[in-house]
């Protein structure tokens, strides 16, 4: 789709498994799985779809998938398949090459955004164990984060198995990391919106031209089945909190008329909002990108 000087594409980087329970916090199982149907170990499949913008003499990426670093156990346990996809070669095939890629915005840090961000590379030093270094996948780009994030991302002990010492150092050591403070984008046309129930500053990524709005949800609504207001994630930090950002994010694109592009959703990749007499409501899904009324 084209919005407000951009081409703007889904970049598909795999598929993973993720606790349905875990998905969906107090939603009882036999409301989600109507929605995904979990696995038998109870996962659900979730996509990490990724956007990337193309104009305004920029090629933005936002978020970065999970990448490839993990062992056999780390992709063992959360079903990660690359057999679908791959971040560099959904890439490839929109014509971009990984040095062509001017600046990537992590909504967040948690390993499965901004794990692809980095990845190993042979060091060619026969002294080092096991041979390999960590280096930015797309070595020429600026990577924003908010200033909040990266310090939650330091600090925050209940989510030390989200925020990987492997992709976080070599981002602090690339000198290619910019942290931003609140909803100010760095690019025309992009306006950020923070909010802080699912992880301390997680920012999402909204492309505007002052009428047609896409917004990228991100993990505030990681999927269609998450529209409704008090459908969260146990992963949440504070639920009570997303559940109002929600209320307030998606109360605007009802009201304006924007599309969300769902991250997670395995298939729907875009919808609008409706607010019902029963809440909130996917609208009109897709499983492409659609611009908004």
């Amino acid at each position: 789709m084209t919005l407000a000087g951009y081409q703007i594409d889904t970049v598909e980087a795999g598929r993973l498994r993720l606790d349905g329970g875990a998905m969906f916090g107090i939603v009882p199982r036999p409301l989600w799985e109507r929605r995904i149907a979990p696995d038998d170990r109870n996962r659900i499949p979730l996509a990490m779809r990724c956007l990337l913008l193309r104009g305004h003499g920029r090629t933005i990426l936002v978020d970065t998938g999970l990448g490839h670093k993990g062992d056999a156990k780390f992709q063992d346990i959360y079903g990660v398949d690359h057999a679908h996809s791959t971040l560099v070669g959904s890439l490839a095939a929109l014509g971009v090459r990984p040095g062509d890629v001017t600046d990537v915005v992590l909504t967040h840090l948690h390993f499965d955004h901004a794990g692809g961000a980095t990845t190993r590379t042979a060091t060619g030093d026969p002294e080092s164990s096991p041979g390999q270094a960590l280096a930015l996948t797309f070595p020429r780009a600026a990577h924003y984060v908010q200033r909040a994030q990266w310090a939650w991302a330091h600090e925050s002990p209940r989510e030390g198995a989200s925020f990987l010492p492997e992709n976080l150092d070599p981002l602090d050591a690339s000198g290619r990391l910019v942290l931003l403070d609140g909803d100010d984008a760095p690019f025309p046309n992009v306006v950020l919106h923070v909010v802080d129930g699912h992880t301390r500053g997680q920012q999402l990524v909204r492309v505007t031209d002052g009428s047609r709005s896409l917004l990228h949800a991100a993990d505030l609504v990681p999927t269609a089945a998450h529209v409704p207001l008090l459908w969260v994630m146990a992963y949440d930090v504070e639920p009570l909190k997303t559940i109002a950002e929600k209320e307030a994010l998606l109360g605007q694109a009802a009201r304006e008329g924007w599309r969300l592009a769902f991250e997670h959703d395995p298939e729907v990749a875009s919808a609008g909002v409706a607010e019902t007499d029963r809440g909130f409501a996917a609208v009109d899904p897709s499983p492409t990108l659609v611009a908004g009324a």
